[in-house]
């Protein structure tokens, strides 16, 4: 049996307004230390959509199936794919109160990779110093300023 590459990913997602224009980033790091980065942004857009949209763009980004553990700030995130998820596609992405689920353009792509990945989240407390959380804060926060210029 071959062992799946191993990666942790931070998230961030920012909007100035909401909606408004917005940043995501995230960093992800594989079993040896090394980082990618990614970013990039919306000119108009909701905080809750940078967030979803960080994860997707990175879990995007690997080539193969990986193990993968998340760490964002965001709980609509972290309960969005280990929580909600399954329910939503159980529904026919209905939400508890029988409503589309919001952002389906970004949680479908999210389900499709989850079958790929192997995924486990972990909720941080966003501006409380955990130092990956605060420089995808910082990414994330300049590209939505970047659309301001």
């Amino acid at each position: 049996m071959t062992k799946l590459p191993t990666f942790e990913l931070f998230t961030d997602g920012a909007c100035l307004g909401n909606p408004g224009p917005g940043g995501w980033a995230y960093i992800l790091r594989d079993s040896s230390g090394n980082e990618t980065i990614g970013s990039g942004g919306d000119g108009d857009t909701t905080n809750q959509k940078m967030e979803v949209t960080a994860v997707l763009r990175a879990l995007e980004s690997l080539a193969e199936p990986s193990c993968v553990e998340i760490h964002a700030d965001s709980q609509y995130v972290t309960k969005g794919l280990t929580e909600w998820m399954d329910g939503w596609i159980a529904k026919g992405w209905k939400n508890a109160a029988k409503k589309p689920v919001a952002n389906q353009d970004l949680w479908r792509p999210l389900a499709e990779l989850r079958g790929k990945h192997t995924i486990t989240t972990n909720w941080v407390k966003g501006h409380a110093g955990h130092p990956e959380n605060e420089r995808c804060d910082e990414i994330a926060s300049a590209e939505a300023e970047k659309i301001l210029q």
